[in-house]
Formats: structure tokens, C-alpha cells, sequence
């Protein structure tokens, strides 16, 4: 039986060096996790408790459930594109298509929104379009392609 345990501290001369040093070395090479995936986390963070922050939770009943389980499902995208990147990067455009929908939500959801509303969930909307949009630049530059 072959002897495969190893000093502890050193790697170099287990046999999965080199493909796990290959493969650590793809991930990040193509993706600067920190600068996109950790902005579009405080967006969906920000997006789910702004309902308390301005204080719409008493007349905008709806829109205040509507930009919590929102924001819950950006965050966890964000949170899924730093975990596994190379298995997420097709849903990167689905934080544009949510950035959409959170720019048109205060008249489809809402009744009546004011303008404090409706501004802030323009400017959510539209940082999530950048964002997602430069999450799916920058994942699909990352990933090798066929």
C-alpha cells in the first residue's frame, strides 16, 4: 500500500498540486470576486432593509415585501457567484433582468408610490444593472470557452 500521508505545512508533493494550484489559478484569474460580487451583496442587502430605512413599510405594504424578497435574492446570487463562480456564471444576467424589474416595481407593485420610493428603487434598479452586468463581463471573460 503506497504511503500518501504528507508533513504537515507542505503540498508540494501531493500528487493534486499542480491541478488544484491550475485550477485556484483559473477561478481567480478571470474574476476579481472582491470588486464585483461584494458590491452586488450590500446592493441586495441595502435593497431588502430600504423599506425600514425610509419608512414606506405603512403605506406601501407590498412594495415593502416586494424589495425584501428582492434583495434576499440578490444577496444570495452574490453570494452564490462568490461561492461558485464557474457554476453561477449564466445567472449573472438574471441580476440585470431584476434590476429591470426593480426600476419598473413601485407602479406594478406598489399603489401610488411617492417620489422618495420611486427613487430609491430607481437607483437600486439601475446599480443592479451595472452591477450584474459587469459580473456577467467579467465571468464570462474568466471562463474558457470550447
Amino acid at each position: 500500500m503506497a504511503n500518501v500521508s504528507h508533513p504537515r505545512g507542505d503540498i508540494t508533493t501531493h500528487p493534486d498540486a499542480s491541478e488544484m494550484r491550475e485550477r485556484y489559478d483559473r477561478m481567480l484569474g478571470g474574476r476579481d470576486v472582491a470588486l464585483v460580487d461584494g458590491p452586488v451583496f450590500l446592493l441586495g442587502l441595502y435593497c431588502a432593509v430600504s423599506p425600514w430605512i425610509l419608512h414606506y413599510t405603512t403605506n406601501q405594504p407590498a412594495l415593502a415585501t416586494h424589495n425584501l424578497i428582492m434583495g434576499i435574492a440578490i444577496g444570495l446570487l452574490a453570494l452564490g457567484f462568490t461561492r461558485a463562480p464557474e457554476r453561477m456564471y449564466g445567472l449573472s444576467w438574471a441580476i440585470c433582468a431584476m434590476g429591470a424589474w426593480m426600476i419598473i416595481s413601485p407602479w406594478v407593485v406598489g399603489t401610488s408610490p411617492d417620489t422618495g420610493v420611486v427613487l430609491n428603487n430607481i437607483i437600486i434598479g439601475a446599480l443592479a444593472v451595472v452591477l450584474g452586468a459587469l459580473c456577467a463581463v467579467t465571468t464570462t471573460r474568466g471562463t474558457p470557452r470550447a
